[in-house]
């Protein structure tokens, strides 16, 4: 069961190889991730110096971490593992170009929207032909069994679609894994604000790769849940069978995991619908809008359900939010 504890926080460390001279970008771009999440030998696939960027975030216990790069290739040696052991799982989220993971048991592909789980001191070999954008997670080894993982033995390939609203969602994706790449976006990508649920993330990290019919933690279905809710806010048909249905609980189930959050179906959506709303109603782009539009792309099905959820949720009415945004600005 998730613990509710406070989220993890700590400092973003941006590294980027641009403004670096193109001898030594390969070496400091190496040097960089020994220090900082894997060490690797890297080299070029072409006769371009190298673009590449990352920010890197550790918490108590795990390690998180956002990557941008042109076309190139790592590889992790056997002579690395034993100089640089990491004693960690590693988690490669693909969000941009295709790849491809050479193991000693085998050689996989990774397209976009695809979750590779390794063992992090078993060599291998990843290349990136297309150049690559992709997330990633470290869980040391005590870590990841005290949360019940299993060792990636051999490596594990899962779908996860595409973090953040996608309006035609992968139907075969782990919600799970989806809800991980979600979180780790939130705390390491562009806009990431440093922040994770170290507990809903191990969490997630066991739901993910546990078998379809094993239970699985009240925080990963939680957190499974809340994606879903995010993916659909704007859909006023959004209901409790359709988001059980979506992450394998039935309606009852569904209603003791937000209960033990503290919530319910109507509530979470209520919720994160006020939030967007409120966001909306401060942003200069959505000025010419009415207030009555606004409450209708973020899925209230009137304005007076706009106007009363926002009051409860938030002590003011829509109208009155926008005047204080607005006298805010000015």
């Amino acid at each position: 069961m998730s613990r509710a504890t406070p989220a993890s926080r700590g400092a973003v460390d941006r590294f980027s190889t641009r403004g670096v001279p193109a001898a030594r970008r390969i070496e400091l771009w190496e040097e960089h991730n020994a220090d900082a999440l894997v060490a690797l030998r890297c080299r070029m696939l072409e006769e371009e110096a190298l673009e590449a960027s990352e920010a890197n975030l550790q918490l108590d216990r795990l390690h998180l971490a956002h990557v941008e790069a042109s076309p190139h290739a790592v590889e992790r040696t056997a002579r690395t593992v034993r100089t640089r052991p990491t004693e960690s799982v590693a988690l490669y989220f693909t969000l941009r170009g295709e790849a491809y993971f050479h193991h000693d048991d085998g050689v996989r592909r990774l397209r976009p929207g695809q979750l590779l789980v390794c063992d992090a001191d078993r060599p291998f070999l990843r290349g990136f032909s297309q150049g690559l954008e992709e997330l990633a997670m470290k869980v040391p080894y005590d870590v990841f069994r005290s949360a019940g993982g299993t060792m990636p033995r051999p490596a594990r390939v899962i779908d996860f679609g595409t973090p953040g609203a996608d309006p035609n969602p992968d139907p075969n994706a782990n919600p799970y894994a989806a809800a991980l790449a979600e979180l780790v976006a939130r705390a390491v990508g562009p806009d990431g604000d440093g922040v994770a649920d170290e507990d809903a993330a191990l969490d997630l990290v066991t739901a993910a790769l546990a078998e379809p019919e094993a239970s699985q933690a009240a925080g990963a279905h939680f957190a499974a849940a809340e994606r879903y809710v995010r993916q659909w806010l704007r859909d006023p048909t959004m209901s409790a069978r359709r988001i059980a249905d979506a992450i394998g609980l039935s309606e009852r189930q569904l209603s003791r995991v937000l209960a033990e959050h503290g919530t319910s179906v109507p509530r979470l959506i209520a919720r994160r619908r006020v939030e967007m709303a409120s966001r909306m109603l401060r942003m200069p782009s959505y000025a010419e809008q009415t207030v009555e539009a606004i409450g209708l792309r973020c899925g209230f099905s009137s304005a007076a359900q706009f106007s009363r959820v926002f009051r409860e949720q938030s002590g003011m009415s829509p109208s009155e939010a926008r005047r204080y945004a607005l006298a805010a600005r000015a």
